[in-house]
């Protein structure tokens, strides 16, 4: 499409940075609201638009993209994960799609490491305790946690954000294991100094602390189901900075109610921000509301990714993040 100023809807407030290029560069609208669009307000949009720029929020599933006419040709992501996306569907109807990959990397596995000292050292609890100004003076054994340096770390998923949880965990001195579909090429074990686990079950019985790090796709639904969960040790500790869905969030519940799993720190949930109640009850429980790819920083970047895809597409070629029904 050279030479023709693209429509583009963004439905979510981006950093000005990133809405001002846009609006140097395209035919763009900007949402005022910082809220979700409704689905009849999706819909508007994808008629009037040559591109639209989603986020994690909006649910562009099979029966949205039917109604979105001729025009769009193009969904650029403001995000990595496109599963709110029928990309199968939008490639029948010749929509392109593309994601941000690799930007988010850093400060996700820095998250990851923040919640496993949080949950591990109580952080939580000494913090309510001194903003209700509780705090009695120091005692020996108040406020006792666990160190998890020398501790067996298990990363379940390890693409760029498990390999970066991997090497923060080893400057804690952690022992690095992981579960992944493919094994590591040999030098990236070594430089990771990571050991490889084939069956998911053997690894997840021996590890102090699990980090979830997979996509959530068909394959890895539940990946963490009721009966994985029980073979955890009553000490161990998981952090999810990837996808709720891939616990099952009503059995890991259960499970840490009856000290079965010692604690967890979750940024995601299974039913996106509709927190199950029973763990916000739970003090051996660190929630999060997605903070974990949070920094502006990161966001400037997302929004840097989105304006090349737009870009490229505009010049009359394929986006260079293009996503593929088979990369699914």
């Amino acid at each position: 499409m050279p030479n023709k100023r693209l429509s583009v809807v963004v439905t979510r407030r981006l950093p000005d940075v990133v809405e001002t290029r846009m609006t140097e560069l395209f035919d763009v609208t900007l949402r005022d609201s910082d809220t979700p669009m409704s689905r009849e307000e999706l819909v508007d949009a994808m008629r009037r638009s040559d591109i639209l720029v989603p986020t994690i929020t909006d649910d562009i599933d099979a029966s949205l993209l039917t109604q979105a006419g001729d025009r769009l040709k193009l969904i650029a992501n403001f995000g990595a994960g496109v599963d709110h996306i029928d990309v199968h569907t939008a490639r029948q109807r010749g929509i392109l799609v593309s994601n941000t990959p690799g930007v988010l990397t850093e400060d996700t596995a820095d998250m990851a490491l923040a919640l496993m000292l949080a949950v591990t050292r109580k952080i939580p609890q000494g913090l309510a305790e001194m903003q209700a100004d509780q705090w009695r003076g120091w005692s020996p054994m108040a406020h006792l946690g666990t160190r998890i340096g020398g501790k067996r770390l298990g990363i379940l998923g390890m693409g760029r954000i498990g390999q970066a949880v991997a090497r923060r965990a080893r400057a804690f001195g952690m022992q690095v294991h992981y579960h992944n579909r493919r094994r590591l090429r040999p030098e990236v074990e070594e430089a990771l100094e990571a050991t490889y686990w084939e069956s998911l079950d053997q690894m997840i019985a021996r590890m102090d602390v699990i980090s979830v790090n997979c996509p959530h796709t068909p394959s890895t639904f539940h990946l963490l189901n009721a009966r994985r969960l029980k073979l955890l040790k009553p000490s161990a500790v998981i952090v999810n900075t990837s996808r709720g869905e891939v616990i099952d969030e009503n059995a890991l519940t259960r499970g840490l109610r009856a000290g079965e799993i010692a604690g967890a720190g979750l940024d995601v949930f299974e039913r996106g921000h509709s927190v199950n109640p029973r763990l916000r009850e739970l003090p051996n429980v660190v929630l999060l509301p997605h903070m974990g790819s949070a920094t502006l920083e990161g966001r400037i970047e997302m929004g840097e990714k989105v304006i090349v895809n737009i870009k490229t597409f505009a010049d009359g070629h394929r986006p260079p993040d293009q996503v593929l029904p088979s990369m699914l």
